[in-house]
């Protein structure tokens, strides 16, 4: 502890770790504490949660409810650059840090706190994510985080603190965890534990939002999209919200076992880990957009797009989200929607989207050029020349 700090507010879950933290720092740092816990579309209580808070005699305890603006302000513009991070992860996680870091703030600002604090370990991405977000909000926020500060290095010393300093605790979280969770309305993610050897399959009872590709319906399900400048506007003829949308289509999804995915993936700090993770309403939304890109987006803008969408997916697993070369990328990205517009047809099936049709009325498909059969538009023999000038640096050099 190197200054005095008079108020803090931490992000508070009501789990095992956020209710010892809010005992810790009041009694480590002899300060008041608020507690804040956002509302992003995970299945939580959170009436429950504020009378957890309430319980350690806090006066100052905001829920926040930010699904709207997490879908339309993050959730959406990020998947208009189709970000995979290495490959794979749709950054369920990774993009909620930087609104609940942009909201602690706004409310450290509201009721006069000199710090913010996490419950983000010293080995993971998120410590990164979040203070990256503090810092882009108030460069001189004091920021405290518990588990690099104490001396508390296991869930047994949690629990032991909270019996000996009376905080409730679950029944539940007595035993070992067999998994750590972290959920909103785009994804739910699993890791530790029963997880961290590589080599095995998950057990089923790990996931939560999906049933397994094996007992999905045997019938495929038909859903349409439709986008405008790159966002989905409507499911199946129904026009809604862009959190309606996520959740609408995570019901899709689950039914048919969509948008799950296994993977070893490498983190900021350095090390590997692995990860269980089901996206299945952003797992649909990825295809369809993709489908959509396919027809409207000319080739050469479509390829640039595709050589730094990587770059885009790094910076927000890396928590660089208020960057700025993010906002140079999602300038570029945001210009290139303009004319992504139009309906997706797909069908969902035991784990699969299966893209059966698009169409646009700013669509770049010419069926003239496209037909293998007789044409007036494209004479084949022009194919010789251009062949020839591209063949230029490569004959002879073998």
């Amino acid at each position: 502890m190197s200054q005095k700090v008079n108020k803090v507010v931490l992000a508070y879950s009501g789990g095992l770790d956020t209710s010892v933290i809010l005992k810790w720092l009041k009694e480590t740092y002899q300060c008041e504490v608020a507690t804040f816990t956002a509302d992003l579309g995970q299945d939580e209580d959170f009436e429950a949660v504020k009378k957890k808070a309430a319980q350690q005699e806090t006066t100052e305890i905001f829920v926040e409810d930010l699904r709207e603006e997490f879908v339309k302000d993050y959730v959406f513009p990020m998947f208009r650059a189709n970000p995979l991070y290495e490959g794979y992860y749709l950054l369920g996680t990774s993009i909620a840090r930087p609104l609940i870091a942009k909201k602690q703030i706004e409310i450290a600002n509201q009721i006069n706190a000199d710090a913010v604090s996490h419950g983000a370990t010293g080995k993971g991405n998120d410590q990164i994510r979040f203070e990256l977000g503090y810092y882009f909000h108030n460069p001189d926020i004091h920021i405290i985080s518990p588990w690099r500060e104490w001396d508390m290095n296991s869930r047994e010393s949690l629990v032991q603190y909270a019996d000996q300093n009376g905080i409730e605790i679950q029944k539940d979280k007595r035993g070992e965890q067999p998994f750590s969770i972290d959920e909103n309305i785009l994804h739910s993610s699993a890791e530790g534990k029963v997880l961290e050897d590589p080599s095995q399959e998950a057990p089923e009872y790990v996931y939560s939002r999906s049933v397994s590709p094996y007992d999905a319906p045997d019938t495929p399900e038909e859903v349409s999209i439709e986008f405008k400048s790159g966002d989905a506007c409507s499911v199946n003829n129904v026009s809604m919200s862009p959190f309606e949308i996520l959740k609408k289509l995570n019901e899709l999804g689950g039914k048919h076992g969509v948008g799950r995915i296994d993977l070893v993936e490498n983190r900021y700090i350095g090390m590997k880990s692995r990860g269980v993770y089901e996206t299945p309403g952003g797992t649909i939304l990825y295809h369809a957009h993709r489908a959509i890109e396919s027809l409207t987006l000319d080739k050469e803008a479509a390829h640039m797009k595709d050589s730094i969408s990587p770059k885009y997916a790094e910076l927000v697993y890396n928590g660089y989200w208020f960057s700025p070369e993010r906002d140079m990328l999602q300038s570029m990205i945001d210009q290139s929607q303009i004319n992504v517009q139009g309906r997706v047809n797909l069908k969902l099936y035991k784990g699969n989207v299966i893209i059966t049709g698009r169409q646009s009325d700013k669509s770049l498909y010419n069926s003239d050029l496209a037909t293998f059969e007789s044409d007036n538009v494209y004479s084949q023999k022009d194919a010789e020349g251009f062949i020839k000038l591209n063949a230029l640096r490569l004959r002879g050099k073998k």
